[in-house]
This record gives C-alpha cells, structure tokens and sequence, in this order.
C-alpha cells in the first residue's frame, strides 16, 4: 500500500494546520501542504567584517494565510543563527557611493501616452489602451507608458527639490530591465564618479526582436553618458567591479539569442578579454575574489550547477586558461553570496532539498551546510532515492536522466511512471528544487519520474545545447521517448501506467508527444504549453525567440526552417492523432504563452470527445506564485493522475 495514503487523520490534520514556525509534519513523505510551508532561505550578503553571513527565510502559514520573514546571521564556518530584527548595517548598500556621499534610487516616471485620459482631458473615467507600436504588454504586465530609471541624490536623510538627478531623463527604457531585473543591473564604480546601468535602448517592435541590452557609463560631473559594449549585438549584464576598479561582466554574442553561450568578459587597459572563451560551458553568475586575481562563478555541468573559478590574466586568451571546478557532487550550487579568507558561502539545493547555505572551502571544494531551516522536517520524512540513468539515444549519443523513486521502493513491485518534460527551451535539467514541479513529491505519491537531458540543454556543451534551436519537434522529441522505453524496460516499471507532464516549451512537448506516442502514455498533463505556433507568433510578447528559434514568422513563406515549424511540428496540426486524457492548466496573466494556447488545446480535446480537465488561473502569469493557487494546483494535479493513471 501507498505509504502516502496510509498517513493517518491525526497526521494529516497536524500537517495541513502546522505553524509556520515549525512545520511538525508527521507524515512518511512529503505531502503538498509540507511542500507549500517550508522555509524559503535567501543570502542576503556578507557582515562586514566577512566572517559571518546574512540571511533571510520566509514562510507561509496556510491556516493563517500569512507569510513571514526573518532575518539571521550565522558564522560562515557554521554555528548557530542569530536572529535580527533588522540588516540595517549588516551589509553593504550597493545604492549607497562608496564615499558615502551620494545614493541610487529607481522609481517609475511617465514617457508615452496610453490611456484614453492621457489624451483627451474629459477621458478621465474611460478605460481603454492605445497603442501605436509593439511591445504593449510584457510577462504579465501591460504597458502603461512608465518606465523605471536610475536616480542618484545626496545620501541624507531629507531630499533637497532639484537635488534628484535622472540620470535616463526622457528615454522610453527601464533599468532594473523588465520584468526579472533587481540590484544586479547598477552599480557605483569604485571612486564614486560614475553609476552602471544595463538597459536594452530599443523600443517598441524593435524592442521584442532584440536581446541587445549593454551597459552604459554616467558620468557623475559631466552628466555624460556611455555605451561601454556598443560593439556587441547580444546580452550584456551583471556588471561589477573588482577591488582595484577592473570592470567584468556577463556577455552573449549574438543578437536575439536567449540562449547563447554566456561568457565572462573583463575590461583590461589592452582591450576586451573573453576568460571563458576557450570553454566549453555556459556561466550563470559570477563574483570577484578579494584580491581581483581570479572569478568564481556558477554554472550548469553535466545535469547539476557547480562552483568554478577562473584566473583574470592578459594573457588568458593566448595561454586558453580552462576554468577549475571546485565543487563535485549531485546538487545545484545556485547562487553564491560571498567569501571571506578562502571560504565561500553559496546556495545549495537537490531535488530532496529546498535550498539552503552552505560554506565551500575553495581549495578543496568541501562543502559544509550552516543554515538548517528546514532540517527538522525532512528529517520526519522518508524520502526517495535519486539516480542517474544513462540512455543511447536514436543517432547514438550518451543521454543522462535523473529517476526519481518513491520512498521505501520494491524493485519487486510495479510502480507507475511519469515522463517529466523541461521548459526552457533551454533550461538546465539540473538538481532543481521545485515548489510546483517538485519530484519528490510526485515520488511520494507513488510515481517513479524519469526527466532526462534531452537535446536543447546547457551542461553538455554548446553544440547539445543548441541543436534544439530550428528543430523542436524532431531529435529531442526521440530523446523523450528514449528516455521512457529505456526505463519501461524495467520490471518495476507499469508499462499500463505511463504518463507525460510538462510546462512551457515542456507543455509543447506534451501536446506534441499526445499526437506521437502510439499508445505509450495512458494520460497528459500540460501547463502553459504552445498549442498553435501561428497564434503564439501573433500574441506572444518576446518575438525575438520565436524569430531565433522557429526561424521567423509564419507569413515567410520561402524560410524553410520556420515553415517546417509551423506546419510539421505545430501541435494544431496533429489534434487528429489524439486519442489520450489530457488536463490543460492556463494562467490568465501570461503573456509569454498567452491564454489562447490553453483554451485552443482543451476545446480540441473536447470536441474530439477525449477526457480533458481545464485548470485556468485568472490571476496568475507564466507560473503559479501565490500559495493558495499552489495548493490548488497540486492537489488538481494528483487528482488528475489518480483518476487517469
């Protein structure tokens, strides 16, 4: 019998009513409402004198419909936490110049008209939109004509009238860039003469085909400003600066190109030096060391996120250093706070384990855990073992996928499997912990998951990464189902009761593989997925990745890669191949796969008479955020399975 299903009524109702405090959860394995209440741990930054680090947990409290932070300070060589009741202090404000003397700030000012009282003086109680050009609407957010910029001002506590300097006055840009930008995208040079800003100064139709984003330079006493990357087309971000004032940053080469590789580049008095060139791999993010000789950064290896340096030299691009990797092991280094004396604090986390702080010794690359916010709970929990299986794929190639079993598994038995389809496209398939798309969750409800490294990931180098690009509905397609009758194979997999779930480019996957499978999966789950690439060209809001990836727009009748996309791999084309359950789930708010592609899906599946569910959330964008939603999702999710599969 199911270990979930046997939870007893006393230790469910303790689970679902658990303080958000102490999540006491007396279950055998994770359940959905353990999931949504554990504590969300962020590295906010290192104390100033280096040998501690400053961190943050939130939590949500369903009963209460509530959630709360708290920050903590803890030894970087582990030891207790000590709780804060404010950082105010603790670390350093990158708004505030280093002299002290003057402070960033953003806010929103008013460039273009939109609405109908922006025009009309008597249109004050309309309520209408108008615009002449793209880029109308973003995420999950339409535009309304502000746009955020950076201000500097005198760093006291009462501003002057006049004092407040727009350092973007008048231009139709944002910095922080919309919609996922924050503090990475400024900061003050280290004599204080000068802000950086990334920003992407296209706008309108232009603004949707282009990933070109630079760094620009204001001058503080000239009030100049300059384009400090204007020969480079594609992405560039994350700017920073070492001790000694040497400028790195984060760079892509080609223009309208998400997914390129992403290379460090530094500003060396002889030019340009591109540090990972020679590498074969794709950087996350990256910090300086304290003496400007080298950079730490993360990035995605081999279906994990591992820590690496990489030594800043001149002579880098002629000698090809290689990057050194410091840390080895089954998990995801995630984020990286800071170091102090040879010792580094990062993010950690694994499909078991939501992230928590850990200190790495960057010689060696040992890895110590010194926050414990959530230990207490999956101590009371049984959890399941996670492998990685290799498969040969159809043009006989070596593919990794990670297979997660359920807590206490019977090789004897016979165990339903799902097929877990990643988004991204190119999005590392890597030791992720998902609040929505949590494995061990699925695992505790008594199904094996395969989710394999199909063609299109990062972490396998460049030439896997991008052979995906121009051919969505062909070789990753085989690697999916590669990947699934490698594992039916086994005996204690139910051949009867194999399932496909995936979101985004993962959704697509579903609706394609629904016309394909010849009878493999007994049940479909898709959530936010591209049903009709031709209506997705119309309403999606980044064309540049459609433009890159399909090729073009559907009216191009003499590009071949696009048309192949739009008819041969269009999942509106192959509904008459449809003959299996599936349950579509549709945010109201997204704009990235807009709502069309969701409600075009279901109304196909149910004229066609196939058992289909619609799980439609008005409220919310390309994700689920809030925790009530979350609930609901899961649970709708289970209920599904429980009756298909």
């Amino acid at each position: 019998m199911n270990k979930f299903k046997s939870i007893s009524i006393f230790a469910f109702i303790v689970c679902f009513f658990a303080l958000s405090e102490n999540i006491q959860a007396q279950a055998d394995a994770l359940s959905i409402e353990g999931l949504i209440q554990l504590k969300r741990v962020s590295g906010l930054g290192m104390s100033e004198d280096g040998q501690s680090v400053i961190y943050q947990t939130s939590q949500f409290n369903l009963k209460q419909d509530k959630k709360t932070k708290k920050y903590y300070s803890v030894p970087i060589n582990g030891g207790d936490s000590k709780s804060l009741k404010s950082v105010d202090g603790m670390i350093g404000d990158k708004a505030v110049s280093p002299d002290g003397a003057m402070k960033i700030a953003v806010e929103d000012v008013k460039i273009n008209k939109v609405y109908g009282s922006d025009y009309y003086k008597d249109g004050a109680k309309s309520n209408v939109h108008i615009y002449d050009e793209l880029n109308y609407r973003h995420w999950d957010t339409w535009e309304d004509g502000a746009y955020s910029h950076i201000f500097i001002h005198p760093n006291v506590d009462r501003i002057e009238k006049g004092s407040k300097v727009d350092i973007m006055e008048g231009e139709p840009h944002d910095c922080p860039q919309k919609p996922f930008g924050g503090e990475e995208d400024y900061l003050w040079s280290p004599d204080s003469k000068r802000v950086l800003y990334v920003t992407k100064k296209n706008k309108g139709t232009a603004y949707t085909k282009s990933t070109n984003s630079d760094i620009y330079e204001y001058n503080v006493a000239t009030k100049k400003t300059t384009n400090l990357t204007a020969n480079n087309p594609g992405y560039d971000t994350q700017p920073a600066f070492s001790k000694d004032g040497v400028l790195a940053f984060c760079r892509m080469a080609r223009d309208g190109y998400e997914s390129d590789k992403n290379d460090i580049i530094v500003k060396l008095r002889a030019g340009e030096v591109n540090l990972t060139k020679g590498w074969d791999g794709t950087v996350y993010g990256f910090i300086w060391s304290n003496d400007g000789k080298r950079i730490y950064f993360n990035a995605p290896v081999e279906g994990t996120v591992q820590l690496f340096e990489i030594e800043v030299s001149t002579a880098n691009s002629k000698r090809n250093i290689k990057p050194r990797q410091i840390t080895k092991g089954q998990f995801d280094v995630n984020g990286i706070v800071g170091h102090y004396k040879g010792t580094m604090v990062v993010s950690r986390r694994d499909m078991n384990h939501a992230p928590e702080l850990y200190s790495v010794d960057l010689k060696s690359g040992k890895m110590k855990q010194i926050t414990h916010a959530n230990d207490d709970y999956y101590n009371s929990i049984a959890m399941g073992k996670i492998e990685p299986r290799m498969t040969k794929t159809t043009d006989g190639k070596e593919m990794l996928s990670w297979v997660i079993y359920p807590p206490g598994f019977d090789p004897s038995k016979k165990y339903p499997t799902i097929l877990y389809c990643q988004g991204g496209p190119q999005g590392a398939l890597s030791q992720f912990y998902s609040y929505r798309w949590n494995f061990q969750l699925m695992a505790a409800n008594g199904y094996i998951i395969i989710a394999p490294n199909r063609r299109g990931m990062p972490g396998w180098g460049v030439e896997w990464n991008e052979q995906i690009s121009k051919d969505y509905g062909g070789q990753n397609m085989k690697d999916y189902l590669s990947a699934i009758d490698d594992i039916a194979n086994e005996p204690y997999v139910d051949k009867d009761r194999l399932g496909c779930i995936g979101a985004s480019y993962g959704g697509y996957s579903v609706f394609y593989l629904a016309a394909i499978h010849n009878k493999r999966f007994k049940t479909f789950i898709s959530h936010d997925g591209i049903f009709n690439w031709r209506s997705m060209y119309g309403t999606t809001e980044e064309l540049f990745f459609l433009n890159w990836d399909l090729g073009g727009p559907y009216w191009d009748k003499s590009n071949a890669a696009a048309q192949k996309t739009y008819n041969e791999f269009n999942p509106i084309n192959m509904v008459d191949k449809w003959d299996t359950p599936i349950m579509i789930i549709q945010g109201g708010l997204d704009f990235r796969v807009p709502i069309g592609q969701g409600l075009e899906a279901f109304q196909a599946a149910q004229v066609k008479g196939i058992k289909s569910r619609l799980l439609y959330f008005p409220e919310e964008n390309h994700w689920v955020l809030d925790n009530q939603n979350s609930l609901m999702w899961q649970r709708e999710f289970y209920r599904w399975l429980k009756e298909t599969l």
